[in-house]
């Protein structure tokens, strides 16, 4: 319970103990912030000078002090947090009421601090005391200081008395403080980006491809496969196709195991403002998002968390320029911040999450994609199912839905293929306690055990689906929540391709990653979640790859009956083998997807019952593609573009605070 009552000032208790509610101005002869209200909240004593030389007016105060008290936090975080006053304006204000100046701007290169203490000091949230020295002309320096409510307490009493302390110090809002820090901070935290996990766990880092044990296997199975297709071409083409097909059947096997699971009915959702909800981060990776970042602002608006209690990370690419200043261009509060990733190899979006990492003060954070519009309750969901289980729940991921569906049939196979694998697929295996591969964005985080795991790895491409399997292999488990996060899928070929070139070479990438010491990855996981892993990665990705094989020869062997031809043995095995490998794999994939589609969303199945042959030679042209990038270019991040939402797929719901796009 907060000290003031919601509807307070409207409704205010009756100091006297009657119990009669009553509408009360602020006492007589009190400006701004009144004695009446220290007594409700002592901190607004040490704060009332600032906020008179701020222009805060009374009600808003109390406002604040009733979320202060509501939320658990302190009235200045939830000042700040609240909107009621510019952080600057009241910095201002303060260096006024202890007679000292105002330092709009921070010179980073003038700052006197130690790396690691620059560090320590990013990570404590705003408004928690921030100081720094800086070298002035002649040698001499001065103090640079964003108070908190005890240093300020200390402050206004030193001040008072010490003619030289005022000459020397100077107010500074944390934002700015923090900016030059950031700076400072930037070679070191690029450097720790790059090298942290290769450094603590180089058998998890994708920054070496081939191990030279796995180049040796790689370098005999290339000579042995030629040499035995030349000795004994039907033997050896038949049993290629028998040991690719028992993939493509493991593949289907998966589909055909979820299909025989009910998802439970969903739970509803509610907000709560308990004192005890944590500080909840929230992280953005953007490059080349300049359009969508006015529509990423409304939807972070929307999450119903404490805003002193949430801090948003804008993870950008300092030379990303345009999308610094598409930011810039918006009011931002003062859990907002930019963070300007140095350039450098890899360009990657782990890389840039990971240069973000030490930045984090919450005790769970969210990762979000530009173009995403989260349901407003996600953390909340979140928040209490994290609260509900024990320490060993890692991540959350919540359900990704495409709202363009319908506008190409890409799009719609796109969203198809979301439907089968966030309804059903991925709950089913959280539900058995199996570890699965994360989507890659709206994933939950106990920041512990985030960093216990080392984090992102910035050498992988699919960074969520080998940090799944990393959470899994350190014993921590993932699972799902059921508020959804909408975003658009690609309409055209040209965008879907280099997406789906880019996850297939990422999960080859974990693939061989982990697989480095099988033995050691089998004893790390419990035997079910192994074998998903192997199908999961390398199934899915060699599926891709064979099937055109498998089309082609079911075209040659078919050609040959149409001829009257007759077909040996081992065409006859053939042509059972590829005909049913092809009819078991479309079928799972069809019905897997249409037992997750709604009412609604089943109109034009036809549609994608049509086209799902050729989805399936799209998707293997861009696992050939893939095949060849990991070989040329492991690291590479191929960037899929983003337009402006269309309004009629905005999450509709009434914003948390502030207009729409200050988040």
């Amino acid at each position: 319970m907060g000290i003031l009552d919601p509807g307070f000032p409207a409704r205010i208790f009756d100091l006297n103990g009657s119990g009669a509610d009553a509408d009360l101005p602020p006492p007589p002869g009190e400006s701004g912030i009144s004695v009446f209200a220290a007594l409700l909240l002592p901190e607004l004593a040490d704060w009332q000078p600032v906020l008179d030389r701020a222009g805060v007016p009374f009600q808003s105060a109390v406002r604040v002090a009733s979320s202060a008290g509501s939320h658990g936090t302190t009235f200045l975080g939830e000042l700040l947090a609240s909107g009621a006053v510019e952080e600057v304006a009241f910095y201002r204000a303060i260096a006024q009421e202890l007679g000292v100046s105002f330092q709009p701007t921070v010179d980073a290169g003038r700052l006197l601090i130690r790396d690691a203490d620059c560090l320590a000091a990013l990570r404590r949230p705003i408004p928690k005391l921030l100081m720094a020295r800086m070298e002035e002309k002649a040698g001499a320096t001065t103090l640079l200081v964003a108070p908190d409510r005890a240093s300020f307490s200390t402050l206004r009493r030193l001040c008072g008395r010490d003619a030289e302390l005022r000459r020397r110090l100077r107010i500074v809002a944390p934002s700015a403080l923090r900016r030059a820090m950031l700076e400072r901070a930037a070679p070191l935290l690029a450097r720790s980006a790059v090298t942290e996990l290769f450094d603590r766990r180089p058998d998890c880092s994708a920054r070496t491809v081939l191990t030279g044990s796995q180049g040796y296997v790689l370098g005999a199975i290339s000579v042995a496969l030629p040499w035995a297709f030349a000795e004994f071409p039907s033997g050896a083409f038949l049993a290629f196709h028998i040991f690719f097909s028992l993939l493509f059947l493991a593949c289907v096997g998966l589909r055909v195991m979820a299909l025989s699971w009910t998802p439970p009915p969903p739970r509803g959702h509610q907000e709560c403002t308990s004192p005890d909800c944590p500080v909840y981060s929230v992280l953005v990776a953007l490059h080349r998002e300049a359009n969508v970042v006015p529509d990423l602002l409304v939807a972070l608006s929307r999450l119903r968390w404490p805003r002193s209690k949430l801090e948003i990370k804008l993870v950008c690419e300092a030379d990303d320029l345009e999308t610094i200043a598409a930011i810039n261009a918006h009011p931002l509060r003062s859990y907002v911040e930019v963070v300007a990733v140095s350039p450098g190899e890899p360009r990657t979006k782990p890389k840039a999450l990971a240069f973000a990492l030490p930045l984090v003060s919450g005790e769970f954070v969210v990762l979000y994609d530009a173009e995403d519009r989260p349901h407003p309750l996600q953390l909340m969901e979140a928040w209490q199912k994290f609260r509900a289980s024990g320490p060993e729940l890692a991540c959350l991921q919540a359900p990704l839905e495409v709202s363009n569906r319908t506008e190409t049939i890409v799009s719609r196979m796109f969203a198809f293929e979301y439907t089968a694998l966030f309804r059903r697929l991925l709950p089913w295996l959280a539900a058995k306690g199996v570890m699965f591969p994360l989507g890659g964005t709206s994933n939950h985080f106990r920041l512990s055990a985030l960093a216990e795991v080392g984090g992102w790895d910035p050498y992988n491409v699919t960074e969520d689906a080998d940090l799944g399997l990393r959470l899994a292999r350190f014993g921590y488990r993932a699972d799902m929540i059921s508020c959804p996060t909408l975003e658009d899928g690609p309409e055209e070929f040209k965008i879907w391709r280099p997406q789906r070139t880019r996850w297939f070479k990422g999960w080859m990438q974990t693939w061989l990653v982990h697989m480095r010491n099988p033995r050691r990855l089998a004893g790390d996981l419990d035997p079910m979640s192994f074998w998903v892993g192997q199908i999961l990665f390398a199934g899915m990705a060699v599926s891709a790859l064979v099937h055109p094989i498998l089309i082609v020869t079911l075209a040659w062997l078919t050609l040959h009956i149409a001829a009257g031809v007759p077909l040996s043995t081992w065409q006859s095995s053939l042509l059972w083998i590829d005909s049913g490998n092809i009819a078991l794999g479309y079928a799972s994939f069809m019905a897997l997807g249409s037992t997750g589609l709604k009412r609604q969303e089943k109109e034009g199945l036809w549609k994608v019952c049509l086209f799902t042959p050729v989805y399936w030679a799209m998707m293997s042209v861009a696992a050939w593609c893939a095949l060849f990038q990991l070989i040329r270019r492991p690291h590479h991040w191929d960037k899929t573009p983003h337009r402006s939402a269309r309004p009629k797929i905005v999450v509709r719901s009434r914003p948390a605070s502030g207009p729409a796009g200050t988040a």
